[in-house]
């Protein structure tokens, strides 16, 4: 479990971000797999989300989860959905719901304006990131009154440089949208890869953002404990568990 050191000061806020560690489910999954959408046994998933709950201060039913499409797709919160949404971002001023990503190489990435009291989580790829979901929720923000400037970003684990590879065409794809997105590959080995999470960075910067924290841990290389789709691809695995990102107004 891994938290904001920007965010710790605020007493108003629960979060962390959550690693494989700490769970009860086994094999491909072990231990904290969150995915429902996975191939794992649903009650070592609801086992697991009964631990994350605790953790964080909630009951396991105010655990909001999206149906993930990489999109640039968001919702405002005024009470808990009464089924699951399809999109990748969640925004909220209400206590008590806590706001869950699950990610395996994507990034999680968490926004508060402490002055309203505002918090949001977003699931970004490089789908959502190239889609600029952020501009849209930090857009949102804008209207419901949130100065830019004080907002707290919070870019949470996901695929490294080193470990994100990535073909030509991928890398042209982001050139004819800005050739000054070539500061975000860098050929290692003769091999062509990507920094998602400085691409993701430079976007919020862009949108005027000035207190931003990205949490270097890279989610391929095993001794990190992260769920990776990448490293299960690797590994000829048929699944793989997902790591849950979450935050909270107590």
């Amino acid at each position: 479990m891994i938290k904001s050191k920007y965010l710790l000061k605020y007493k108003f806020i629960s979060h962390a971000f959550f690693n494989r560690k700490g769970g009860v489910s086994k094999g491909i999954y072990k231990s904290l797999n969150c995915g429902p959408g996975s191939k794992d046994l649903r009650k070592n998933i609801h086992k697991n989300l009964n631990i994350v709950a605790k953790k964080i201060g909630c009951k396991k039913n105010k655990i909001i989860l999206l149906n993930q499409i990489h999109s640039n797709k968001f919702y405002f919160l005024k009470n808990k959905p009464k089924k699951k949404l399809l999109g990748d971002g969640l925004i909220t001023n209400k206590k008590n719901l806590a706001l869950g990503i699950l990610t395996a190489d994507c990034a999680p990435v968490l926004i508060v304006d402490p002055q309203k009291k505002i918090i949001a989580n977003t699931h970004v790829g490089w789908k959502g990131a190239y889609k600029k979901i952020l501009s849209k929720i930090i857009n949102n923000f804008k209207k419901k009154g949130s100065n830019i400037n004080k907002l707290i970003v919070i870019i949470g684990p996901c695929i490294g440089i080193n470990s994100y590879e990535v073909k030509e065409d991928f890398k042209e794809r982001f050139l004819k949208k800005d050739r000054l997105n070539i500061k975000y590959f860098k050929k290692f080995n003769n091999k062509m890869h990507f920094n998602l999470a400085a691409y993701i960075r430079s976007q919020i910067v862009s949108f005027g953002v000035k207190n931003i924290e990205t949490i270097n841990k890279d989610t391929f290389p095993k001794k990190n404990n992260f769920f990776s789709s990448r490293n299960s691809l690797k590994n000829h695995e048929n699944d793989y568990g997902r790591n849950l990102s979450i935050i909270m107004i107590k």
